[in-house]
């Protein structure tokens, strides 16, 4: 493999002498000090985030990469990306790229880097549908960060909601479009953040990148400390100018989607609507006061303010503020007060969905550009697909709430089908080339998803009941129906089932233990998160706003409040639903998996953490995946390729061979170095058992190249191009200056 010496450690982990984490760390920590950030096993990239900028991409690089094969460079992003567009593109393989790693391993920057080498890769004809679809593609990515990520502890652009993207190409292997599927946007990040964090970007975006006279008709001022929702994260050290310059390039790229701008106002509009509605206090008639008033608002121009953004009623505002509507047995509408309390709960309910209804709307805006148009399976051929999945990482807060429940669960979904895809990978190329499998031995994780989405008796099942029963159902008493349910299971306990654990309290908390570790988690909240409801008085309103925009977010505003409906789905099911699908999408293609490694938890350049990153090797599964790599053997290589890289090294087999086959060839190199016995021979691929026979037939290589490149030098100067000496004219001929 070019540009690496051996003193910059195994390129693939395969190749390690033995299988141990100390050996494992060794080797990463090494050409991470060499400025190596990726690392083989097999066709898996395992990628360490630098936290600098480092000059291994741009138009030069992907040139390097493109159309090659995945070893015949160093290990790198492109050449996972190139693989699998050329996986789609000869064999008509839908493929899949799945990125993984906690927040702040670099899986935005690995899905940001693919997403540019195929638009890069494409096209060679510059045509205008094509280059539209790039673009959006490209583009794309800056908005949903804009209204998707956040600062948070760990990570300055922590992607707060799951991506799979898939993008269509036709027969000639250029984009002709894409679709984007979000999954569980971390949407109670809208009301408050932990300390150190920030709410979505967006929020600050609009508040220090818009011109004057538009944050006058907003009614907002610069200052994020002034709303309850971004006062949090107003301190927090981010350049105005920074935030400023990320706002237009949102701005633009929203253009170049296809935004039109009366839809940006729009956007901007509701942005400042949830700022003022977070404003809004709630004041109760003090206790033997005249005042026959109920529930009042104690700055009623936010009311004007909220009114008049989302182009609703000012009064039917204030009203939905202050109460609710209900239906009676017989038909009647009832209006219903709120204390203070609930307002509070309604009007925070609100702000989450408006926020979520806004970036499903963005979502489906960039999606509806994206779609193939006239497309005719019969005329142009069927489509295939590369997917791209960027999703959180596996999470663990001082506190872990439903959030961090869902997303362990996901993680845990996709631990399982990586486990069973490489093995079921494996298996099948030993079976293809005619090579004898032998079963592997791994940890099977079905318990723990089991323990989650199993019917009836699982989590998810437990906490929807707890959901849907009559009565004061308090998350106290769904955690004891856990512990009811699941006393036994070895990967669950609470403190009420083991009394002596001192670091869980009594009605509060319990713990998973995860494939990635201990999880505590707090039940405080898992009702209400759960059930997400949000009374049908906000609904009908905002679907009366004569905002095109805002109203076309809110379509189950139309409902008659009379007419009886199905309960909805709880978030937890909509979830565990989005997951078995994508699990089931991702199945169908043929995988290529990007593993992410946050080196410290400092954010800073240059440190490996050893402990911190041990950890993340141990969840991850990488031991687990080398040991299923070197089951049986640790490489297979085409014969052609093994030839290419080796063939210097046997005198029959250089410069070419006049063997029968590229096979019989193989075959008389392994039998001069005496190494026959350490391999097996494929129908189109040789596999090598020991990486010591690769490691000797490197060295050997390594002695023969400088020799080979003399000799190659010697003859270019014998051949060096002749030039007529002009003091020699009318002599016996020229002269020749080579050697």
């Amino acid at each position: 493999m070019e540009d690496e010496g051996p003193e910059c450690g195994k390129p693939d982990f395969v190749l390690l002498d033995q299988v141990t984490m100390e050996d494992f760390m060794e080797n990463l920590k090494l050409r991470f000090e060499k400025g190596h950030i990726y690392t083989y096993i097999g066709e898996v990239l395992v990628s360490v985030n630098p936290y600098q900028e480092l000059p291994l991409y741009g138009p030069e690089a992907i040139a390097r990469y493109q159309g090659r094969e995945l070893y015949e460079r160093p290990p790198h992003l492109y050449a996972v990306a190139n693989a699998a567009y050329r996986a789609m593109k000869r064999r008509s393989r839908d493929t899949c790229i799945v990125i993984s790693g906690e927040s702040g391993a670099g899986k935005t920057e690995a899905s940001r880097h693919i997403m540019q080498y195929i638009a890069a890769v494409t096209n060679p004809s510059q045509r205008a549908e094509v280059e539209r679809v790039k673009d959006v593609l490209l583009k794309s990515t800056c908005v949903l960060e804009a209204f998707g990520n956040a600062r948070t502890n760990r990570n300055h652009n922590s992607s707060r909601f799951g991506k799979y993207m898939d993008i269509n190409f036709d027969f000639k292997g250029d984009p002709v479009g894409g679709h984007i599927h979000s999954y569980l946007l971390e949407k109670s990040r809208v009301l408050k953040q932990h300390v150190g964090e920030r709410n979505f970007h967006a929020f600050y975006q609009v508040l220090r990148g818009c011109e004057d006279k538009e944050l006058q008709e907003l009614h907002l001022q610069r200052n994020p400390a002034l709303y309850n929702f971004t006062r949090q994260g107003a301190g927090l050290s981010v350049l105005d100018s920074d935030e400023k310059s990320h706002h237009q390039a949102v701005t633009e790229a929203m253009r170049v989607i296809g935004f039109s701008p009366e839809e940006v106002a729009s956007v901007h509009r509701i942005l400042a609507a949830i700022l003022h509605l977070g404003n809004i206090k709630f004041v109760e008639p003090e206790e033997g006061s005249l005042e026959q008033r109920g529930l009042a608002v104690t700055d009623e121009v936010l009311v004007d303010h909220v009114a008049e953004l989302t182009a609703t009623p000012r009064e039917m505002v204030l009203r939905c503020l202050l109460a609710r509507t209900v239906a009676s047995g017989g038909r009647e509408l009832i209006e219903k007060g709120h204390t203070a309390a609930e307002a509070s709960y309604a009007r925070d309910a609100c702000a989450k969905a408006v926020y979520q209804r806004l970036f499903e709307w963005v979502v489906d805006r960039i999606n509806r550009v994206m779609e193939p148009r006239d497309r005719d399976p019969r005329r142009d051929g069927k489509d295939t697909v590369i997917g791209v999945l960027d999703i959180y990482g596996f999470e663990v807060f001082p506190v872990n709430s439903f959030e961090q429940f869902c997303i362990n669960y996901c993680n845990e979904k996709l631990q399982q089908l990586f486990i069973q895809l490489i093995l079921k990978q494996e298996q099948e190329e030993y079976e293809r080339e005619g090579i004898a499998w032998q079963s592997v031995e791994y940890f099977n994780n079905a318990t723990i998803v089991d323990l989650v989405e199993r019917p009836h008796r699982g989590i998810l099942a437990v906490l929807d009941e707890a959901c849907g029963s009559a009565g004061p159902i308090t998350d106290r008493i769904f955690l004891q129906t856990l512990d009811t349910h699941h006393r036994h299971h070895p990967h669950y306990t609470s403190r009420q089932l083991c009394p002596t654990d001192k670091t869980m309290e009594f009605g509060r908390d319990f713990r998973i233990k995860h494939y990635a570790g201990d999880v505590m988690y707090s039940v405080e909240g898992f009702i209400d998160k759960n059930r997400d409801s949000l009374f049908q008085d906000f609904k009908r309103l905002l679907y009366n706003s004569t905002d095109p925009t805002l109203r076309a977010m809110w379509p189950d505003g139309q409902q008659d409040i009379t007419e009886v409906t199905k309960r909805p789905l709880t978030a937890g099911t909509l979830f565990k639903n989005s997951m078995v699908a994508l699990v089931e999408n991702l199945a169908s293609k043929e995988p290529f998996y990007i593993r992410c490694i946050k080196p410290n938890e400092d954010k800073v350049a240059a440190k490996l953490d050893e402990g911190h990153c041990r950890h993340q090797v141990a969840y991850l599964g990488l031991l687990e995946n080398v040991r299923v790599r070197r089951a049986g053997f640790a490489s297979r290589q085409p014969y052609s390729r093994f030839l290419l890289r080796y063939k210097m090294t046997c005198e029959y087999t250089w410069p070419n061979h006049l063997l029968g086959s590229d096979r019989a060839a193989v075959s008389a190199l392994l039998e001069q170095h005496g190494l026959q016995g350490d391999v097996a021979f494929g129908h189109s691929k040789l596999f090598i058992r020991s990486p010591r026979t690769l490691v000797t037939l490197e060295q050997s290589r390594a002695c023969l190249i400088p020799i080979i490149v003399l000799l190659l030098q010697k003859r270019m100067r014998v051949r060096a191009p002749v030039r007529e000496d002009p003091t020699c004219r009318g002599a016996a001929g020229p002269v020749s200056h080579g050697r």
